[in-house]
């Protein structure tokens, strides 16, 4: 058929408007993250030969080409560096979110994959089993400044078991069509709202997708070659706090080994040295997060982190620790000065329990002041006035669940 001729056909049936023969985007995923530094580097995914032009603040800028198409990775990864200040960015046509030097809204979610191992299937192909695509269709519509991933982002690891299980049809494995299922195609919305910080998760240590995150959202030049096993903690400057990005996808649970000691004790000591006062530390792996254990016992502690602490302590300018890893929500005031601790990995994998009232647990040499779990999935939404963060407790449908607000290191949280 004939253009003129499809084009009347279109005519007829009064689908001229644009929306409706508008072709659909050539780019498979784009966002903006932080880089080291505070700078924000702008990266799209698309199938092709060429990186393509951004467009920011009505000039063209040229992409640079991040990682070239493989075999588990069919799709050419393009990035630009965006310049501080501009005010409007895209690429083909879609609109990037810029960063905000100064959020007021900070979305907080993790641990958001759809699990597929052994014995723990999800049926990812139900909504309502596998919550992450609703969370963060909500979180985008609270139109946040800053979103903060604290890292498992790829929970495919095996093939689905069979056709009762909810999953089928599943990929799986470190490869473009798991990460699309289990993060870019949830995570759309979500991207496409504001600016990210991504945390490096267990889940993306090298034996399992590191190689992936590495590629996809690592701080770092594309390695194909050889996975980079840590990366050196960096900070993120913001006028309310710094972030200070800490990788911890090594630190083992239960053993303590003392070479992963010795490079944790070293990434202690440097975050004292990263930002000033208030500065907060983003990592997956909680120092001493709360397990509920068989017959009710209290498990938790992360044993590599608790030794390299434990000789240097934790810097005076870190005012607050955000993690993920258990997947629930908590929030804890501990002893001994040390700053408090909020857990946000209730957004997509299988929960953890975890005790409702957590004050007066030790957790190694630790002791809890005063703390809470809550369960069910969610994700979190800080905002501020003054010094003082109010920290609001979402349901995986964006509903509000409880109230907690952070100031002068100390977390205190509405009674239900």
């Amino acid at each position: 058929m004939r253009i003129a001729g499809l084009f009347s056909i279109v005519a007829a049936l009064g689908l001229t408007n644009s929306a409706a023969i508008a072709a659909p985007s050539p780019l498979l995923a784009h966002w903006v993250q932080m880089a080291p530094g505070g700078g924000a580097e702008a990266r799209v995914l698309l199938e092709g030969e060429s990186c393509p032009p951004a467009t920011i603040d009505g000039a063209n800028v040229a992409m640079r080409l991040r990682a070239a198409p493989d075999k588990n990775f069919p799709v050419l990864l393009c990035a630009v560096t965006l310049p501080i200040g501009a005010k409007q960015a895209s690429v083909l046509g879609e609109n990037l979110p810029l960063p905000v030097s100064d959020p007021q809204r900070i979305v907080v979610l993790g641990d958001t994959g759809c699990r597929i191992k052994g014995s723990a299937v999800q049926a990812c192909n139900d909504p309502a089993k596998w919550e992450f695509p609703g969370i963060a269709a909500a979180a985008a519509k609270l139109k946040p400044d800053l979103v903060i991933h604290v890292g498992d982002y790829l929970y495919r690891e095996a093939p689905c078991p069979g056709v009762d299980s909810g999953c089928t049809g599943s990929p799986w494995g470190d490869n473009w069509n798991s990460w699309a299922a289990d993060f870019f195609t949830p995570a759309a919305p979500l991207l496409a709202a504001s600016a990210w910080v991504v945390v490096r998760g267990n889940h993306e240590e090298c034996a399992r997708s590191g190689p992936g995150w590495l590629r996809l959202l690592g701080p770092l030049a594309v390695n194909t070659t050889n996975c980079t096993a840590h990366i050196a903690p960096y900070a993120i400057p913001l006028k309310p706090m710094t972030l200070i990005v800490m990788d911890d996808a090594n630190a083992s649970d239960v053993l303590a080994p003392s070479d992963q000691v010795a490079v944790y004790r070293g990434d202690f000591e440097a975050i004292g040295k990263l930002g000033p006062a208030p500065s907060w530390l983003v990592m997956h792996r909680p120092i001493w997060g709360v397990l509920k254990g068989p017959m009710g016992m209290v498990l938790g502690g992360n044993s590599t982190m608790m030794a390299a602490v434990d000789s240097t302590g934790i810097a005076s300018n870190i005012a607050l620790l955000l993690a993920g890893h258990i997947h629930t929500f908590e929030a804890i005031n501990y002893e001994k000065g040390a700053p408090p601790q909020i857990l946000a990995g209730e957004g997509g994998d299988l929960l953890d329990p975890a005790p409702a009232d957590l004050g007066g647990q030790s957790i190694g040499a630790m002791k809890i002041a005063s703390g809470l779990s809550l369960p069910g999935y969610g994700f979190l939404l800080f905002t501020h006035a003054g010094n003082i963060w109010t920290i609001d407790v979402r349901a995986a449908d964006g509903s509000h669940e409880r109230t907690c607000q952070f100031a002068s290191r100390r977390i205190v949280c509405a009674k239900k």
